[in-house]
């Protein structure tokens, strides 16, 4: 979905690429979930081999995962990701070593589905055996990989608010910082994990309302088991299968998914002394509808939310979605769709919501930007992200601010993509 201003000068947007183009020239890590891949993925049901089925009692109706096959890493790629496995089994089973090894079998782009209609999640999913127990069958995700363009809209937008209220990401990263995050709404898994694998001082709590989606996520998403949680904060497993402690590497120990209702964790779940640094909130149905209890500034959600989020740099991102690409009204501030999904005409409402009871009268913005070749746009929130001074312009002090700020968070986090496209892409101040 994208928001345009009416009247928005090229040229504006012109400076903005012609001052910060540089950052994109540097050398990138390989993105494999770059969307020059999708159609790999986004095909018809009938490309796909469906793997799971089920029924939902959560409005999801029908939840199905469907499988197919990824081109990369290529074949050749393999035996360098086995080498690394049997080393580190290995290292973790000295005893075992000569009793067989690990061997790939594959990987595949896996999509999650409600009502059989809605593809909900993408994630790259490898799949790997061991050499002594041919029956034997594992499934990582990858943590590395998003391939949906709104979760990346959700990363770089989130992340480098955090940096321009200069929050100490690159201490988060090396794991020398700790990092509270909360995902509401779990689907397949592929932020948290990624959001884990990134950074290795962030601790994850998901909380996902659908045990279906759960169980589906771990079964033939690749999503760690051991991350599953019960409302006491105790792991549901004690400990964690020794196959897990190999292909993860720690990232499940940092990871929390519990089965609740977003509304009720943080009103009842969650202890009053967790602060959570960043939220991260992707909560649609099978109808695609955003719960009106997660935005209605008169329902109890909002405000116990601000009370967990850090007082100096919290921020929150929520992804929001229509089916028509909206024109605003730099006059009225008004918006108008022409066929909206059930969510849309709720939108300017939603930012509204998030800013007053988030921000309220004290430091800090809310913008928004749309996500490139999907119809979403990624809402962020962030206390202490100031809006420029001295009567400047505030809609340039804080894209400038978080432009300057791109190439630094890229960095520091190893992301695979560039922030820039999708940071100032229709940018707007709510």
């Amino acid at each position: 979905m994208s928001w345009r201003r009416a009247g928005l000068s090229i040229r504006r947007n012109v400076v903005y690429n012609r001052r910060f183009c540089t950052a994109t020239c540097r050398r990138q890590v390989e993105d494999e979930g770059d969307w020059f891949y999708s159609s790999e993925w986004w095909g018809t049901d009938s490309d796909g081999q469906t793997v799971l089925r089920t029924d939902s009692d959560h409005g999801n109706g029908v939840v199905s995962v469907l499988a197919y096959p990824s081109s990369r890493p290529a074949h050749t790629e393999w035996p360098k990701t086995e080498r690394w496995l049997q080393e580190r089994y290995a290292a973790l089973h000295p005893s075992h070593q000569k009793k067989g090894c690990l061997k790939i079998l594959g990987y595949q782009w896996r999509t999650l589905h409600f009502n059989e209609t809605t593809r909900q999640s993408t994630a790259k999913v490898m799949a790997a055996y061991h050499g002594s127990k041919p029956g034997s069958l594992f499934l990582m995700q990858q943590p590395h990989c998003l391939a949906v363009p709104y979760l990346k809209s959700m990363a770089a937008t989130g992340l480098n608010a955090l940096a321009c209220c200069d929050y100490d990401l690159a201490g988060v990263a090396v794991g020398k910082k700790k990092m509270r995050v909360l995902c509401i709404g779990h689907g397949g898994g592929s932020l948290p994990l990624f959001l884990a694998s990134k950074l290795q001082g962030a601790e994850v709590d998901i909380v996902e309302i659908d045990p279906v989606v759960i169980s589906t996520s771990i079964r033939a998403m690749g999503f760690p088991a051991f991350s599953l949680t019960n409302p006491s904060g105790q792991r549901a497993t004690p400990n964690a299968s020794p196959m897990d402690v190999v292909l993860w590497k720690g990232i499940h120990e940092r990871l929390r998914l519990y089965e609740a209702d977003a509304e009720n964790f943080i009103l009842n779940t969650t202890s009053k002394t967790t602060v959570y640094d960043m939220v991260f909130i992707d909560a649609y149905d099978g109808d695609d509808i955003f719960p009106r209890k997660l935005w209605d500034p008169d329902s109890p959600f909002l405000e116990a939310l601000s009370q967990h989020l850090h007082p100096e740099h919290g921020a929150i991102v929520v992804n929001l979605h229509s089916s028509e690409l909206p024109s605003v009204s730099s006059s009225s501030n008004s918006f108008f769709f022409d066929q909206p999904l059930p969510m849309t005409r709720h939108v300017s409402k939603v930012c509204r919501a998030y800013k007053e009871v988030i921000v309220g009268n004290g430091i800090g913005a809310a913008f928004t930007v749309s996500v490139p070749w999907v119809c979403n746009v990624s809402l962020v929130v962030c206390r202490g992200l100031k809006a420029g001074d001295n009567g400047g312009n505030c809609r340039d002090a804080v894209l400038g601010n978080l432009l300057s700020r791109s190439s630094e968070v890229e960095n520091n986090v190893n992301l695979p993509f560039s922030c820039l496209e999708y940071i100032k892409r229709d940018f707007e101040l709510v």
